[in-house]
């Protein structure tokens, strides 16, 4: 036996990479609620063939991250309570999460990826730039979630919340909002250098009960935009 052999790097499969970039779009707000998904038009835009579509659109829909209709797919539009069962379970979560992660009392080494994306938001934010600051925003939620020991945790946690992460298109614009944003994701990173497990779950939870304010009002302004009227944005 030849000893010398190594594995072969296999590329990522190319349903793998359609439902990356359908999942990307879907976070981004690029696919927008009521847009119908079919195999055709998306293969064709994305120049692949319907095969890997179809496994990554059927992948996103186990999930619930978009909805059989017919014989398409279609984003869902969140209702209220669907909102508030989600941001339940993200209360659940996502403040556990955090208390774990300050009780391992993580150092500045480990610390500096949020850190990074917090002046990213402070600097998104004060240029105006919605685009900017919801990548910064996502740094932000990746850095610390790679410092999550439990990935099964982690994997709950990014599930839901991608269910609502379209509704930060609707709000992101709005400067009070994104100010808010901020409040909140500079009491978590104090939390964690403190590492103060109490004051970083605290910390999500209020910025979590926030942000579902500020989604909800987005989602009902949508909503009533959808049906002629004036969306309005709103804190409370």
């Amino acid at each position: 036996m030849v000893s010398s052999l190594k594995p072969v790097d296999r590329p990522v499969a190319l349903g793998d990479q359609v439902y990356r970039t359908l999942r990307g779009n879907l976070r981004d707000g690029l696919l927008e609620p009521g847009q119908r998904l079919t195999e055709v038009d998306l293969a064709t835009r994305m120049g692949v063939s319907r095969t890997p579509v179809r496994e990554a659109l059927g992948r996103l829909a186990s999930e619930g991250l978009i909805v059989v209709q017919g014989r398409s797919y279609v984003v869902p539009t969140m209702s209220d309570a669907e909102i508030d069962e989600i941001y339940a379970l993200r209360a659940l979560l996502e403040p556990e999460a955090l208390r774990v992660i300050a009780g391992r009392h993580p150092g500045p080494r480990l610390l500096a990826g949020i850190r990074r994306a917090l002046q990213a938001s402070r600097g998104a934010h004060k240029a105006g730039d919605k685009h900017a600051f919801m990548s910064a925003n996502a740094a932000f939620r990746s850095a610390w979630l790679a410092l999550v020991p439990n990935r099964r945790l982690v994997h709950a946690i990014d599930l839901y919340s991608d269910h609502v992460r379209y509704l930060r298109a609707l709000t992101l614009e709005d400067a009070a909002v994104r100010a808010l944003v901020l409040a909140g994701l500079t009491r978590i990173l104090a939390a964690l250098a403190a590492g103060d497990g109490e004051a970083a779950a605290s910390a999500m939870r209020d910025h979590l009960v926030a942000a579902k304010r500020c989604y909800t009002a987005a989602a009902q302004a949508a909503r009533v935009a959808a049906c002629g009227g004036e969306k309005v944005v709103a804190l409370s």
